[in-house]
């Protein structure tokens, strides 16, 4: 270490110098026997001289032995540009690659691995060889055909509690229609169907993804499901035999994905890099991407019949499209806007209500104008930090939401008065849907992975 302090030419700073470094520079100064070799400095120069021929050097002035052009210095003078090598860093030929480290943000490039599915219910078969997907007709229910105009009621007690995930639930579906299965998905990368009537029992898991399920939505005749996870594929299952008909991806994180009602065999994505994809499942390809958004895009609707649909996104905006044009036809950024993280469409195809980010569920026409309803707010619920879901009644007489604190909260419709709530799980419950033919049955799901059904 040498002492800082002033010099005739400067100010001299304050070092350290490992052992080895100091021992390398003592040991090239030592001659042999201890002697040591004196070494010719070049001339310091002239303090006057900025630069050029005669500059001043000062203690920076070079050993002459340094300079393989020494010699050709008094042909051309004293002000060559020469490299400097310093005596301690010895480069090294052909260095060994340090081993390549992911660091922790980093993603391992996740592969798709083989997909399997595992019937675990107890009779796969009936005794005229129907599966599950076959819609039970031994029931005092009527799950087919028009649902007519019953009237739903909120929910009072717990039927049933399915356990099978090891982490939060991320997202619940009713089988269309008849709503005589369950689909959920988890954070623990598996997706389970599950019977809603008759053993309530576990009837099929799907494998496939290595990272977090974050949605998954049924085609209309309940066939196939569409999911999405944080390993940035998209799969396309069989619902029946469980086979992963077609793999989907672009390298980045899909957040939300739609198959679209009236063209069954497009759905839509909507990525963590802002845009919207548009997938056909026949061929597998892209057909048209969307790309206006500002931010990661947390949900898609469609309304009009599904010839528009909406999305919304991290940048606090909302953006109405017409199907298969990449242009936005509205684009709403209101300065008291936040971030709209979950959406339902309303039964009557007029309004969609959005989970916003503020503690409150917002409500925008889904006509033309798609203007948001300022007399439509439902609050009294917390959705600090994360995302839960809303759901409107197949009747359109309540909107119902999951709570961080662990409740599902229901408000009337029209006067947005909050009706009721329960207290539904320890830990914050982030999926709710509704029964669509029952008048009071509902599926929630929790942070735990535990699923419980409510009449």
């Amino acid at each position: 270490m040498a002492g800082a302090g002033k010099v005739p030419t400067g100010f001299a700073a304050e070092t350290y110098i490992s052992e080895a470094s100091f021992r390398q520079a003592h040991r090239s100064i030592e001659g042999n026997n201890g002697q040591s070799k004196k070494r010719k400095r070049e001339k310091k120069g002239d303090s006057s001289i900025m630069s050029g021929a005669g500059a001043y050097k000062g203690p920076w002035a070079r050993f002459e032995e340094e300079r393989p052009d020494a010699a050709l210095d008094d042909e051309f003078g004293d002000d060559e540009e020469i490299e400097i090598v310093y005596e301690e860093d010895d480069i090294e030929e052909n260095p060994t690659a340090a081993p390549k480290k992911l660091a922790g943000t980093d993603y391992a490039d996740t592969e798709a691995e083989g997909e399997t599915s595992e019937f675990v219910g107890s009779q796969e078969y009936d005794y005229q060889g129907r599966t599950y997907m076959h819609v039970p007709t031994d029931l005092n229910i009527k799950l087919t055909g028009d649902r007519g105009d019953v009237k739903n009621f909120h929910p009072k007690k717990l039927i049933h509690t399915f356990k099978y995930h090891t982490k939060s639930i991320t997202q619940t579906r009713f089988f269309p229609d008849s709503g005589h299965l369950i689909l959920s998905a988890s954070a623990d990368s598996k997706i389970a169907i599950w019977d809603a009537y008759h053993n309530r029992e576990l009837l099929r898991t799907y494998s496939g993804h290595k990272k977090s399920v974050n949605d998954i939505d049924f085609a209309p005749s309940g066939t196939q499901f569409i999911s999405a996870s944080y390993d940035r594929f998209m799969k396309l299952w069989d619902t029946e035999t469980g086979k992963c008909l077609n793999k989907f991806t672009t390298g980045k994180t899909p957040h939300v994905v739609r198959i679209n009602p009236s063209s069954p065999h497009e759905f839509l994505a909507g990525m963590s890099d802002k845009k919207i994809l548009q997938y056909d499942t026949r061929s597998g390809e892209l057909v048209q991407e969307y790309d206006h958004h500002l931010g990661p895009v947390n949900t898609i609707t469609f309304c009009d019949e599904d010839r528009r649909f909406v999305t919304t996104s991290d940048d606090k905006s909302l953006r109405a499209w017409e199907y298969g044009i990449p242009v936005p036809i509205k684009f709403i950024a209101e300065a008291d806007m936040f971030a709209m993280v979950r959406s339902s469409p309303h039964p009557s195809g007029k309004y969609m209500a959005f989970q916003s980010s503020d503690n409150q569920i917002v409500v925008y026409s889904s006509t033309d104008r798609f203007r948001q309803n300022r007399k439509k707010s439902y609050r009294g619920h917390n959705v600090a930090g994360y995302a839960p879901d809303v759901a409107i009644s197949p009747d359109g007489q309540f909107v119902s939401s999951g709570d961080s604190g662990g409740y599902v909260c229901f408000w009337d419709w029209k006067t947005c008065k909050m009706y009721h709530k329960i207290k539904a799980s320890d830990s914050p419950v982030l999926a709710v849907q509704w029964h669509p033919r029952e008048t009071s049955k509902l599926i929630t799901g929790d942070l735990d992975g535990v699923l419980k059904y409510w009449d």
